[in-house]
């Protein structure tokens, strides 16, 4: 029997993703999804693995460790060679072909009047760019879209049957100018809390 193609579906900004799972599903993709957007998907009738059931592990300290497992980024990161694939099956892990993530909003969180220096901390997302660079270092073999505004184009790639090399690279370097501009944001606001703040 084939298996099924994998998508890790994890997003903050929930724009889109209905439709966009609802349409994987009906390509016969997996989605492997966590926490509140798992949520979403399942109570619009989208049929979703928890993530916690690839793992073996559930979310812990209160959501801050989830995605981090290797059953998680060796699926990401195995590339299509024979010791990779090799190596996954030796370990009973499922590829992943599609990572859509993105990230905690703490650009928009700083910028509230008030905040604290620990619900600022809080927002410094971990999981997410993770998963993100680790797809995009792979982007020979995995697709990752971290913006909403490239579901309705990976729609059209999937539909078409393939997702061009030109356009998973796009889709990469996409990802690290995100996860840059997201590092560098938090080193400007650490750089700016005074050291009585610390």
């Amino acid at each position: 029997m084939t298996r099924k193609k994998r998508a890790i579906v994890s997003v903050y900004d929930k724009s889109g993703v209905v439709e966009l799972c609802r349409f994987l599903q009906e390509q016969d993709w997996e989605i492997v999804s966590t926490g509140g957007t798992a949520s979403t998907l399942k109570s619009a009738g989208v049929a979703v693995t928890d993530l916690s059931d690839v793992t073996g592990f559930p979310e812990m300290l209160e959501g801050r460790v989830k995605t981090l497992h290797p059953r998680v980024h060796a699926g990401i990161l195995a590339r299509p060679t024979p010791d990779h694939l090799g190596t996954l099956e030796k370990f009973d892990i499922t590829p992943v072909e599609l990572v859509v993530v993105n990230l905690y909003p703490f650009a928009a969180t700083i910028a509230r009047p008030g905040v604290t220096v620990s619900e600022a901390i809080e927002m410094i997302d971990i999981g997410g760019p993770t998963m993100l660079r680790a797809a995009a270092k792979n982007h020979e073999r995995v697709t990752v879209v971290c913006d909403p505004g490239d579901y309705p184009a990976l729609i059209d790639q999937v539909k078409a049957g393939d997702i061009p090399a030109l356009a998973r690279w796009n889709y990469a370097r996409k990802v690290f100018a995100h996860t840059a501009e997201y590092d560098a944001t938090v080193r400007d606001w650490m750089n700016g809390v005074p050291a009585q703040e610390v």
